[in-house]
């Protein structure tokens, strides 16, 4: 009835509109996500600061020093999660796009120069012992000759 051309046409599509439907929620998620972190640490900082300055100044400096720490760690969760996650769905995209990841020339190069330093270091290392092995061996060489003088007998 369908050709398998068709079903995969209709495979693609379907995976697109997923995909596309999931990067949406998901750029929605990280964002209340962060919204509510935002919140829930403030809120706490709040209270704690309240505390604090029943207490004394000295505790609310503190209080807001660690408000401040909660808050980052959380902000930079809270980042370091949505960035993987854009990077997965675009990666995502580019294949169903059928696009290739480019090569990293980056890391290519870095191998290279590693391996062209590593060359060098073994071929001067091997020039040092064969220079070391030649000076020997002609020390050995001039501390046993024998000097051989002709006579004179005529």
């Amino acid at each position: 009835m369908f050709s398998s051309r068709s079903k995969a046409e209709r495979k693609t599509a379907q995976a697109w509109e997923y995909l596309a439907s999931a990067m949406a929620s998901a750029g929605d998620t990280a964002r209340d996500a962060g919204k509510h972190t935002v919140d829930v640490t403030s809120a706490k900082a709040t209270r704690l600061a309240g505390q604090a300055s029943k207490k004394s100044s000295k505790f609310a400096a503190e209080a807001g020093k660690k408000s401040g720490k909660l808050a980052g760690k959380a902000s930079a969760r809270m980042g370091s999660a949505a960035d993987e996650a854009r990077a997965r769905a675009n990666a995502a995209a580019n294949a169903l796009a059928g696009h290739q990841p480019g090569l990293p020339w980056g890391m290519i190069i870095g191998a290279g120069l590693l391996g062209v330093a590593i060359g060098w270091a073994a071929a001067t290392t091997a020039r040092a012992a064969m220079e070391r092995q030649a000076e020997a061996e002609e020390l050995e060489l001039a501390d046993t000759a024998v000097i051989v003088t002709p006579t004179h007998d005529r």
